[in-house]
């Protein structure tokens, strides 16, 4: 009889564990809000193998035939470039969860995978990735989602690199660097543009008070008021020309950055003397985005 009774409850609490049809909660701010997930059909997984088996070929024609109207023409164009610059490229899935939101006709396809990338210039990339493919109610992918992880060995990609020493020992030395984007490549744009219009006014706008130019011959400059106005009086023309404009900063630092910017200049003296240089300077941004400090290097020019 006791065996009987514990079977029994074996059993009932197994049907308990079974009964579970949905979980979680959906907390986007719409009417399926505080709705609890369920699983999909497998129909929807086996329609992402095929298109990540599509991807894997290069067969864009193919993978895009998985794809709704609305997604073929947000995407068709980046496909077709994105695989013509691939030599291999190699999707390998390691788990896939179909699952939608309770009441929605859209099921989220969660798929992780490793990814290796062979690029037709010879560069290598290997990264993890978790993605989210979105099916609508034709079983057509309406939507793509994806979030990266990189490798560490990998030739480029990463969110870090290189290395800061500084001229004196600090606190700093042997950080690695990150790129920084809080407007500098603007400021830098605006700057050259209104330095070859010569509109002083606009040029000292984007400069910290009491802002230092190191010059390439030496000279220390304090860039003040009316300062530009004062130089471009000494000008027919300039021309400005950047070749690269590289903002950076130090990892896990607060955001002043410094920016790297490699560069033509050409100036016209109104006495007719012509000065024709590269340069490489580095400009130090505050942390209201002002230009604080300026060095700079230059060469003649090569033919």
């Amino acid at each position: 009889m006791k065996r009987i009774l514990f079977t029994l409850a074996l059993s009932v609490g197994f049907l308990s564990v079974a009964q579970i049809s949905s979980s979680g909660e959906w907390l986007g701010n719409n009417d399926l809000k505080g709705n609890p997930y369920i699983l999909a059909s497998d129909e929807h997984m086996e329609l992402t193998k095929e298109s990540i088996a599509a991807y894997n070929e290069s067969d864009v024609e193919k993978e895009l035939t998985f794809y709704s109207n609305k997604m073929v023409e947000r995407t068709k164009e980046f496909s077709t470039n994105w695989h013509s610059e691939l030599k291999k490229v190699t999707n390998e899935p390691w788990a896939m969860i179909p699952v939608q939101v309770k009441g929605s006709d859209n099921v989220h396809m969660l798929v992780w995978s490793n990814e290796s990338r062979e690029w037709n210039n010879g560069s290598t990339q290997k990264l993890s990735l978790m993605e989210v493919f979105i099916f609508d109610k034709d079983k057509k992918i309406d939507g793509f989602v994806q979030w990266r992880s990189y490798d560490s060995d990998n030739e480029f990609g990463l969110p870090a690199g290189g290395k800061f020493y500084g001229k004196n020992e600090n606190e700093y030395a042997g950080r690695k660097l990150v790129f920084s984007n809080r407007g500098e490549v603007e400021v830098i744009e605006s700057l050259i543009e209104n330095y070859n219009k010569m509109d002083g006014s606009a040029c000292q706008d984007l400069f910290a008070e009491g802002a230092i130019f190191d010059t390439y011959d030496g000279q220390r400059v304090e860039l003040t008021e009316g300062f530009f106005d004062a130089y471009f009086e000494n000008f027919e023309s300039l021309e400005w020309k950047a070749y690269g404009i590289v903002p950076l900063k130090i990892e896990n630092t607060d955001p002043e950055s410094g920016v790297i910017v490699t560069a033509s200049e050409k100036r016209v003296s109104k006495d007719g003397t012509i000065w024709d240089k590269e340069l490489v300077e580095q400009f130090y941004f505050d942390l209201n985005g002002k230009i604080k400090y300026v060095e700079q290097w230059t060469r003649d020019k090569k033919e």
